[in-house]
């Protein structure tokens, strides 16, 4: 009996084990990453993109004030809004790479990557800095001037897109290459904007006042829906991967999940259990 019954079991343990083989092959981009920086816990989690269940809830400790997250290859930059630094870290293991990767800065906030540029939002200055992305050397700290708190950035080609909290909230235009303005006011009439986020030529808007999340058209500022998203609860940070639009909330503590072609929610507690969630950073599995 032992004999007759041992093909049969090998032959299922064999397709097993090949099956197992089969997933582990196969790619890997549903497992992508979101990383969440949390301004209370001085901190940075690491989070199933797809899921939403934690990775590590405590990737990167010892912060001081996050606000601003940016990805560069397999570097993770993070701005201390406190300490006006922005520092470095490994975004596979979260070890410290340099955490006084940048220093001098103005209440950093918002962080945008170029190529090798690297763009950061100062609020208390005014102004958009650009530095080096590998070296952290100041290529123009002083890129864009005249600004009033300006929050969160995004980037289009060479086309620099920041949110201000002047004149009740307003998106300008800037050249990433030599700072000049396109259109200062290319969106008015904002409440509160802080995060953005692009899809093609469609600028999503954190409105953090009205909690709502509006779209637009990115290349001449015409509302596409204004009411995108609403009953969020502080919405700060946006991300996005594929037809999914990630948003923080700051009041609840959580991040939820929208169909960034309707606006339709998928899931609005995707995470929970945050200590006041503000910017967001998505990549492939590492």
């Amino acid at each position: 009996m032992i004999t007759s019954n041992s093909r049969p079991l090998h032959h299922a343990l064999c397709t097993l084990l090949l099956g197992i083989a089969a997933l582990w092959a196969m790619p890997r981009s549903a497992r992508a990453q979101l990383y969440v920086s949390q301004v209370f816990n001085n901190g940075v989690g690491k989070y199933n993109a797809t899921t939403g269940t934690a990775i590590n809830a405590n990737f990167i400790t010892g912060l001081n004030s996050p606000k601003g997250l940016a990805l560069s290859g397999n570097h993770l930059l993070v701005t201390n809004f406190l300490t006006n630094t922005i520092g470095e870290y490994n975004a596979a293991t979260g070890a410290a790479i340099n955490a006084s990767f940048i220093t001098g800065s103005a209440f950093p906030v918002g962080l945008a990557l170029s190529g090798n540029h690297l763009f950061v939002a100062n609020a208390e200055s005014g102004t958009i800095g650009e530095y080096n992305a590998i070296t952290g050397a100041a290529i123009n700290a002083t890129f864009v001037t005249g600004l009033s708190q300006p929050q969160g950035l995004a980037l289009s080609g060479n086309n620099l897109f920041v949110a201000t909290n002047n004149s009740g909230g307003t998106v300008g235009e800037y050249n990433a290459t030599t700072g000049a303005w396109i259109n200062a006011n290319l969106i008015t009439g904002l409440d509160g904007p802080i995060g953005l986020a692009l899809s093609g030529n469609n600028l999503f808007v954190a409105n953090f006042f009205s909690n709502t999340v509006g779209e637009y058209n990115a290349t001449t500022g015409a509302t596409i829906n204004a009411n995108f998203i609403t009953g969020l609860n502080g919405p700060i940070g946006l991300a996005l991967s594929g037809n999914h639009l990630f948003v923080t909330n700051q009041f609840s503590g959580t991040v939820g999940e929208y169909d960034a072609t309707t606006g339709a929610v998928v899931n609005a507690n995707f995470i929970t259990g945050l200590s006041d969630p503000c910017a967001l950073a998505i990549a492939p599995s590492l």
